[in-house]
């Protein structure tokens, strides 16, 4: 394995790594979210002309959904991929392929000009996409983790998980440019192909220094006939080796999608279903949530270096019941004070930036990429399909019907730090990737 010392200082050449893949993982997240801000737009423009306005929705959501499902197809064989050629192949051909379907989305032509076969390629350039996206959040854990020293694991993990949520402000920041630059009927004839221009610009953007990049260490040492017997069979070494690996990282990972799915981009349109509150106050205070759950990611990240990790998930996990309750009975009272209760929740809420750092180290090298995939994209999916259609509907009957949710996803992040405060093996997991 690699040489250098697990307690070494971070190097210039380790800052530059995080920094160039809190990047990368900051566009794509754009790449992805920006189609959801303008769905309703693409499908006026690729689909036939519906008068009924719940189809149109529908239409522009099924192709968000699609993208969504298309998640742990490509992750599993991206991840494969990975743990077989290296990280550094696996990055590039992910960043072509995602820039490739924004560029062509970008230049298809209108259901006018093509009739069925422009939906029927959005579909298929949004599956591609899909596919693509399902590796970028595991393959930038992994990456920074097996290039900076141990001691710097966590909070490296953490300013990547923090820079998926910059991608989020930037796609709500670009939308609204968007909106007040351009009119409907501008957006509908040709405004709606600039977000899927800019994405694939700024893809490409990492291809310019792409010559610095290099393999991690921990594959490379892959190299070494002791290891060699496994390289070439990363799914049989997963489940025949890692099945305990497997179940904690899904349950981790429930953790991780739920937090991140109802309080970044489901959360505002769940409250407005039974809350009045000012539109424009409401959507900056959701703006400044994301913004402290970003700085909330990296203090959790930072805390957890320090201290032990099931003790700040417990302690993490209770502080987002409490603050999550208290939010909703402030929007019940009045929400007077929405901007500090949405900033307290987006910052308890960063306790997401934490849990990337154990993914990575429940794996082995050779199966890593293969593992974290499979885990994250699997359960992610599921989550991300079944949340939204049961929170919307559970809410319409109980109000606090999100809060619950949360509490009940705060109360398994609550058994699991008490699982990996008490597990005499955690240091044995704590030492996986070196």
């Amino acid at each position: 394995m690699p040489t250098r010392s697990q307690y070494a200082l971070m190097s210039k050449k380790d800052k530059n790594t995080v920094i160039f893949v809190s990047f990368i993982s900051a566009v794509i997240f754009f790449d992805f979210l920006i189609y959801l801000y303008i769905a309703d737009i693409v499908s006026a423009a690729i689909f036939p002309a519906n008068n009924d306005p719940t189809v149109a929705k529908l239409q522009g959501m099924g192709l968000f959904v699609i993208g969504y499902l298309a998640r742990p197809f490509g992750g599993i064989l991206f991840g494969r991929y990975g743990d077989l050629k290296g990280r550094k192949p696996t990055f590039f051909l992910s960043i072509i392929v995602t820039a490739g379907s924004l560029l062509a989305m970008a230049c298809l032509p209108t259901y006018a000009q093509w009739g069925a076969l422009a939906p029927a390629l959005f579909i298929l350039l949004r599956i591609i996409q899909g596919m693509a996206f399902g590796l970028y959040a595991p393959l930038s854990w992994v990456f920074v983790a097996e290039h900076v020293p141990r001691q710097y694991l966590s909070v490296a993990c953490s300013y990547v998980t923090a820079s998926f949520l910059v991608g989020v402000l930037f796609s709500n920041a670009f939308f609204l440019w968007l909106t007040d630059f351009m009119t409907t009927v501008q957006l509908t004839d040709y405004g709606w192909r600039l977000p899927f221009f800019v994405g694939a610009l700024l893809t490409c953007l990492p291809l310019l220094v792409w010559r610095l990049v290099k393999e991690t260490p921990f594959f490379l040492a892959l190299d070494k006939p002791k290891t060699g017997k496994n390289l070439g069979r990363p799914f049989t070494v997963l489940f025949k080796r890692c099945k305990h690996s497997i179940f904690v990282s899904m349950v981790l990972t429930i953790v991780i999608s739920s937090i991140t799915s109802v309080i970044v981009l489901l959360l505002p349109e769940l409250i407005e279903i039974n809350f009045t509150l000012d539109s424009d106050l409401f959507s900056f205070s959701h703006s400044l949530g994301i913004v402290f759950m970003v700085l909330g990611c990296v203090f959790y990240g930072m805390i957890s270096t320090h201290e032990n990790f099931g003790k700040i998930l417990v302690i993490g996990s209770v502080l987002l019941i409490a603050q999550t309750l208290a939010f909703f009975y402030h929007l019940q009272a009045g929400g007077d004070y929405i901007l500090i209760m949405y900033a307290l929740l987006g910052f308890c809420a960063g306790i997401v930036g934490m849990i990337p750092a154990i993914l990575v180290q429940l794996f082995p090298t050779n199966v890593r990429l293969t593992g974290i995939s499979f885990c994250y994209n699997i359960t992610y999916g599921i989550v991300g399909v079944l949340i939204p259609f049961g929170l919307g509907y559970a809410t319409t009957l109980i109000s606090f019907s999100p809060a619950l949710y949360i509490a009940f996803v705060g109360f398994i992040g609550i058994i699991m730090g008490l699982y990996f405060y008490n597990l005499p093996e955690f240091k044995k997991i704590d030492q996986v990737i070196l």
